[in-house]
Formats: structure tokens, C-alpha cells, sequence
């Protein structure tokens, strides 16, 4: 509990350290999103335009970037210690989190076409 609560309050204060540079993580998110969305244009052309293929497209489209992303310190990891990269599905899951979390915000903020 003590380690956990230690975790939250550094992370608080990286985040409050971190508002005062928000273009940096205003870029990312845009990065973050011009990935994801780079890899659903590049599955349409797998996928059928149907209500199954969309949804697999799209859900291919979420977990290939936090995987991908996932992959590059797991890699660097593995290159210099020669065995698995501990922490790979909490780094998975973290980008994931942000992924999901600027995608709802930008599906929250568009505009409802009817």
C-alpha cells in the first residue's frame, strides 16, 4: 500500500511538473493519434467496409500501437540484458490508457454528424 501510494503521489507531481510543457505532450498525443489513425486508413484496404470489418480494423488499429510502442524498450531491453523485458504489458497498458483516453476525448469533442 505504502509502495502504491508512493507511485501516485510522484506521478501527481510529474504531472504537475509536465503541464508546464504541455506542447510536448500535446505533441504526443498528436503523434499518438496520427499513428493510430495512419494504421486503420492502412487497414481499410484489408478490411471489408462492413459493421465485422470496421470493428476488427478498428480494434487492430488500438492494440497495434501500444504493442508497437510496447516493443521498443522491450527490445533495447532484451538487446542489452538477453531475456524478456519485465515490465512490457505495463508499458503496453499505460499507452493503451492514454490511446483510448485521447481518442475519447477527440470522439467527445467532434462534432455529431446525424
Amino acid at each position: 500500500m505504502l509502495k502504491h501510494t508512493i507511485i501516485l503521489i510522484t506521478l501527481s507531481i510529474l504531472v504537475i511538473l509536465l503541464t508546464s510543457y504541455t506542447s510536448y505532450a500535446q505533441d504526443g498525443m498528436i503523434w499518438l493519434l496520427a499513428a493510430h489513425d495512419w494504421v486503420a486508413n492502412a487497414l481499410t484496404n484489408i478490411f471489408s467496409g462492413g459493421q465485422a470489418g470496421n470493428l476488427i480494423r478498428e480494434m487492430l488499429a488500438l492494440l497495434c500501437i501500444p504493442v508497437a510502442i510496447g516493443l521498443i524498450p522491450a527490445i533495447l531491453y532484451w538487446a542489452i540484458k538477453r531475456h524478456w523485458f519485465p515490465y512490457f504489458m505495463e508499458v503496453v497498458w499505460v499507452v493503451w490508457l492514454i490511446q483510448v483516453g485521447a481518442l475519447l476525448v477527440i470522439a467527445k469533442t467532434a462534432p455529431i454528424v446525424s
